[in-house]
């Protein structure tokens, strides 16, 4: 039976340090007071920022903006911190040193969901691989929630409804792991898709942010799931942790003897448990139709909905009708002649490689660029150069585009360079109107701090002015 950690806030003062505007603070806030506590909010923002995730406050809140005080963590008995918030940030650390109980709102919803979690974690394929579990359970009446790093399903506006389910499914972020500790609760299963090089602005070297990946393993008992890439560099070092849980594996080439897990060959996916592989399910073309990438996230997927109780017939009679993620190489509009494709969730150089792999042709006109989080773009360079015509290149304006021209400055005709996605739109509808047939590929491969408020707002933005400019 799976037991929460029952954290009481009812009549607590409680601080939660950064609002934002994905959705996390303001579900967090109202759960807080749903639930009894005495509710202080800070932020370094103003007002009008912060409007529309004020007008969605319940409850009137003890509010303090633009800017936050050493004060507020004095005066408050739990210090809720926003996932944006580093765990090496000053305020972060004062309240460790003056014995305050430090939470986000991962470690609460971890404390309290009343039913087992299946954690998913990785740089890339987050998001599909959760959903697609969660399709399965669902598909096989399992009932199931996806949850985590989202705008559109906070964690804790999930958790009061968490009992009518049998799993919750949760896409868990370096930014909300790195609070764990020992008193969180474990996952029944947990995940790490692979490790790229992101958020190293956050995080600083490749090793604290693999180490914040690996709290999500930590708590773990022998009778819970670990699921790893075998096929990617950093998994040794998860090995290296001295995981609990019993280790399954995850690859595009045979296992050995010794390994248990899944794996791709000749059209088929394999499961091996006890040293013989057997073939599960048929897969024919799904890596053609959907790219490599997806095919790795439907390995991962398949696997954990299976330990979890769905049966390999039912996963493969739902293989056909996976869904599309929103902003993940969606496509919006598509005719005989056209097709765009707004992957805006492409945050990183891997990222929009691995749509360009997907995607590249003669007719391929790339939108790509943004905000530098100290990345290295060679191999994306690359990629693109080989792959893509040097006039099929557009590049939004940007620190990391300064790196990105750089660069593919060897081509003889440079790629164009605007300062908003609405010329960059309009000078891809130019190119693509002038061939029989186009694709546009919306795939930046970096943040746009500079320009939007995330990429989610950058993907809606993209929508409406495709929306706009084709009538």
């Amino acid at each position: 039976m799976y037991k929460p950690n029952g954290t009481s806030f009812k009549n607590k003062k409680v601080l939660v340090f950064g609002l934002g505007l994905l959705g996390g603070g303001v579900a967090t806030t109202n759960w807080l007071i749903k639930h009894g506590a005495r509710v202080t909010v800070t932020d370094l923002k103003d007002d009008s920022y912060l409007e529309l995730s004020l007008k969605r406050l319940r409850g009137n809140p003890r509010l303090k903006l633009n800017g936050h005080d050493k004060k507020d963590i004095e005066d408050n008995e739990i210090i809720v911190f926003n996932p944006d918030v580093s765990i090496n940030n000053p305020f972060v650390k004062y309240a460790r040193k003056l014995g305050k109980q430090i939470e986000n709102e991962a470690t609460i919803f971890y404390k309290l969901c009343p039913k087992p979690i299946i954690a998913v974690t990785g740089t890339r394929g987050k998001t599909t691989v959760a959903n697609w579990i969660g399709y399965f359970l669902n598909r096989a009446k399992r009932r199931a929630v996806v949850s985590g790093n989202s705008y559109v399903e906070p964690l804790l506006k999930t958790l009061d409804g968490a009992s009518r389910f049998e799993y919750v499914v949760n896409e868990a972020p370096s930014y909300h792991l790195e609070y764990f500790s020992r008193g969180v609760p474990a996952p029944e299963a947990a995940i790490i898709t692979n490790l790229y090089q992101d958020h190293l602005n956050r995080h600083g070297t490749m090793r604290d942010y693999a180490l914040a990946k690996a709290a999500i393993l930590r708590n773990q008992s022998a009778n819970q799931h670990l699921i790893l890439n075998r096929d990617d560099k950093w998994t040794p070092f998860f090995i290296k942790q001295k995981p609990r849980a019993k280790i399954w594996l995850f690859s595009m080439k045979s296992l050995s003897k010794k390994e248990c897990g899944i794996f791709y060959k000749n059209g088929w996916i394999y499961f091996q448990d006890d040293g013989i592989p057997v073939p599960v399910l048929r897969v024919e073309d799904f890596g053609k139709e959907r790219g490599r990438h997806n095919l790795i996230n439907l390995l991962i997927s398949s696997l954990a909905a299976n330990l979890v109780g769905v049966p390999w017939e039912i996963i493969q009679k739902n293989i056909t009708s996976l869904p599309e993620i929103k902003f993940r190489q969606e496509v919006i509009y598509k005719t005989n002649k056209l097709r765009i494709i707004n992957d805006t969730a492409a945050t990183s150089p891997d990222g929009g490689m691995a749509a360009v792999n997907r995607f590249a042709s003669p007719a391929t006109i790339l939108i790509a660029g943004g905000t530098d989080r100290q990345l290295d773009y060679s191999v994306w360079a690359k990629t693109v150069n080989k792959k893509l015509k040097p006039e099929n290149i557009i590049l939004l304006e940007g620190s990391a585009t300064i790196k990105i021209l750089r660069l593919l400055s060897r081509n003889k005709i440079e790629p164009q360079v605007f300062g908003t996605l609405a010329k960059c739109i309009q000078a891809a509808l130019i190119k693509a109107r002038q061939r029989g047939q186009s694709m546009i590929l919306f795939s930046p491969a970096a943040k746009s701090f500079e320009k939007f408020k995330n990429e989610f707002d950058r993907g809606r933005q993209f929508n409406r002015i495709i929306k706009k400019l084709i009538k």
